[in-house]
């Protein structure tokens, strides 16, 4: 009868959501906070701004995968 192993894998970064979630369950109100601060102003953006915000960022993101960062830096300061 032969052994059998048992391997467990982790992510290599796995520490980054272990830390995530204890800072979580220390301060379980902050995210209720992070919603009323930061998300607000999204929200009041996006109502000033209609679609033409998500558009904007659609095209960003499309010229940052097309033509890199440093390109779309430089055309922007030209």
């Amino acid at each position: 009868m032969s052994d059998k192993l048992k391997r467990i894998k982790r992510w290599e970064q796995e520490r980054v959501p272990d830390a995530m979630q204890a800072r979580l369950d220390r301060m379980p109100d902050a995210m209720g906070v992070h919603r009323q601060t930061v998300e607000h102003s999204f929200e009041t953006f996006k109502s000033w701004m209609g679609m033409s915000l998500h558009v904007l960022a659609y095209n960003m993101k499309r010229v940052i995968a097309i033509i890199a960062v440093g390109a779309l830096l430089r055309a922007i300061r030209a």
